[in-house]
């Protein structure tokens, strides 16, 4: 059973940086691509950046591209979200995804103005 565990939320003024990290057990970690989404009050939830199983691919959602970095330890079984230059915009719950099915339950990033 893939269990994943999302930390590193929290309130944060616009301009500021956020890590957060994505902690994966009960699978083979390595083996998968792993993506980060979000969602925000009354949105649905959107696509944010992924990163294939070795970690050299990267893809990035037009709107985090140049801000956000995805990142992985296969190491450590942990894939990360770098976020610079945060926006009231970016304010969203933040799942990580492994595979296709599996999902964390999400951590709150709060940008203020």
């Amino acid at each position: 059973q893939v269990q994943l565990v999302e930390s590193g939320g929290g309130l944060v003024q616009a301009g500021g940086s956020l890590r957060l990290s994505c902690a994966a057990s009960g699978g083979t970690f390595s083996n998968y691509a792993m993506a980060w989404f979000r969602q925000a009050p009354g949105k649905e939830r959107e696509f944010v950046a992924a990163v294939r199983w070795s970690g050299s691919i990267t893809n990035y959602a037009d709107s985090v591209k140049g801000r956000f970095t995805i990142s992985r330890d296969n190491a450590k079984n942990t894939m990360y979200l770098q976020m610079n230059s945060l926006k009231p915009e970016d304010t969203a719950v933040y799942y990580c995804r492994y595979d296709t099915n599996y999902w964390g339950k999400g951590t709150l990033v709060t940008v203020s103005s």
